[in-house]
């Protein structure tokens, strides 16, 4: 008579289940874990500047900070706006012209960053004039005051023409723009004023332009009996309104009909 058989106890059925082990992975595999995070998660790095720019000529309307220092604050954006024309903006138009096609992280290419970037860069300019403008006239309530050409009379006028021709005429040098002269060439941040010339008799119309020079004094304090006359008020013209003042000396036979200031910005490459 055979032995009865015996059924194993149910607890030890239960922890044979539990310790059995997956099949071992082999060494240095490591499991990949996909968290799916899509372009949208990200910010396009252009953009984020122009942001972080905007920030900064925010702080131009800081009570907290002194007049000047807000002024600062505004050329401080200045600064990085041509840095950012110089770099960022020279890249994107480079890789439109090699045809680059690859996207951003932010899902763009290179031609819609830039049409973007034009548009935010657009909007940043307009908001500085603002500024500037407003500081302006907060200079001019504390006895700083920045003329134009229609309020320069009198004494200031024959001091200035004074200066201008002992500091500024004799380092100008106007450059003609026809069929035989090719566009000169405007080097990184150049300065200048775009001329059309109308002749006094003949009425005939030429262009020129009259670069001005890096190393000049951008403003131009007005001296003559200002402590006198004026008090505490301080009168600053800009170098290309001193200029505008006596456009005629480099051009005696011909009448200015406009005078254009503009400055190029060029790839830093």
């Amino acid at each position: 008579m055979s032995a009865p058989k015996t059924q194993p106890a149910p607890e030890t059925q239960r922890t044979a289940e539990v310790i059995s082990l997956p099949p071992a992975r082999a060494k240095g595999k490591k499991k990949k874990y996909d968290f799916a995070i899509g372009r949208e998660h990200f910010l396009n790095r252009e953009l984020s500047w122009l942001a972080f720019n905007r920030r900064v000529v925010e702080e131009c309307d800081n009570p907290a900070h002194p007049l000047l220092e807000r002024l600062r604050f505004l050329g401080i954006s200045a600064s990085n706006l041509d840095e950012f024309y110089m770099v960022r903006i020279a890249g994107l138009r480079g890789q439109c012209e090699a045809g680059v096609e690859s996207l951003s992280q932010d899902g763009l290419t290179a031609r819609q960053q830039l049409a973007r970037v034009q548009r935010g860069a657009r909007a940043l300019m307009h908001l500085q004039q603002r500024h500037w403008l407003r500081l302006r006239r907060e200079l001019r309530d504390n006895g700083i005051c920045i003329v134009d050409t229609d309020e320069v009379q009198g004494e200031e006028r024959e001091w200035l023409g004074k200066y201008f021709l002992r500091h500024v005429f004799p380092v100008l040098t106007p450059l003609a723009i026809d069929p035989a002269h090719p566009f000169p060439f405007i080097p990184n941040l150049g300065f200048a004023l775009a001329l059309p010339l109308r002749h006094k008799r003949e009425h005939d119309v030429k262009h020129a332009l009259l670069p001005i020079p890096g190393k000049m004094d951008g403003f131009i304090e007005i001296r003559p009996g200002a402590e006198e006359e004026n008090g505490d008020v301080r009168r600053f013209i800009s170098m290309e309104n001193l200029i505008r003042l006596f456009i005629g000396n480099f051009f005696p036979d011909y009448r200015a009909e406009a005078a254009g200031a503009f400055r190029a910005v060029r790839d830093s490459d």
